[in-house]
């Protein structure tokens, strides 16, 4: 997507910021749930969960919520979920990847297609469009953490690639494998960042007008609103203008 915090800004300006936070907490659990019910409860032992838990502090999810959800693996009597991934094509022929946690494969997998094709877009095979992106791990710190510079010698030291500073902040990346090593090795420097996590990054984009975006962001938003969706993630690329118009239409 074009200019991380730029979108994010527009998401939050859009409305529906209760409904929303609700249920990224509620992903968020169920991601901490899983980490630790897979591996080790304790987050010092388990980069996923760390990571997870990481997720969930910034994103300001309760503390108690937090704990719930380490219990409940711990208690074993937490759901079986089933990592699953959906890739289809968005109005536009925009590439889109879907992550769910379910534990009804049938009722995510039917739910996904529906939603795909009551939006204008196709769900597709897997791998039908996993070759447009790659897997990273994604690091965001806001502009006031330093400068440029200051940022990429930061993210070098730690073992990151590449670094993309604008007025929006800066988004460190590194290969996924390394996202543990490399997020604790900033935080050495520049402190707790705004996100740390795994994402699929767009190798190729596909850019849209408003129109198309419009149409776009109404199947993302159908998407996310289902329980089983833990992320969506597109290929479009947009410009200032149009985000700016979509943000205030």
């Amino acid at each position: 997507m074009a200019g991380h915090s730029k979108w994010a800004n527009i998401q939050h300006r859009k409305g529906r910021q209760d409904a929303a936070r609700s249920k990224l907490f509620s992903k968020l659990a169920k991601e901490i749930t899983v980490a630790a019910k897979m591996g080790d409860p304790d987050p010092d032992k388990n980069p996923r969960l760390r990571m997870a838990v990481k997720e969930a502090k910034t994103s300001s999810v309760p503390k108690d919520v937090i704990d719930r959800a380490i219990k409940k693996a711990m208690g074993g009597d937490a759901e079986n979920y089933e990592e699953i991934r959906y890739e289809g094509y968005g109005p536009n022929g925009v590439a889109v990847i879907v992550e769910a946690m379910t534990d009804n494969r049938n009722r995510t997998a039917s739910t996904v297609r529906s939603t795909f094709g009551k939006n204008g877009g196709n769900l597709g095979e897997t791998g039908s469009v996993g070759f447009m992106f790659e897997r990273k791990g994604q690091v965001i710190y806001p502009a006031s953490v330093g400068d440029a510079d200051a940022v990429m010698m930061a993210a070098i030291e730690a073992g990151a690639e590449d670094v993309e500073s604008s007025e929006d902040g800066h988004v460190v990346w590194c290969a996924d494998t390394d996202l543990n090593e490399v997020s604790t090795g900033l935080e050495e420097h520049l402190g707790e960042s705004e996100t740390t996590k795994l994402v699929w990054r767009p190798t190729t984009t596909s850019e849209v007008d408003l129109d198309g975006l419009a149409k776009l962001m109404k199947l993302v938003d159908a998407l996310e609103d289902d329980d089983d969706i833990q992320s969506v993630t597109t290929n479009f690329e947009a410009t200032d203008e149009v985000m700016d118009a979509y943000a205030n239409s």
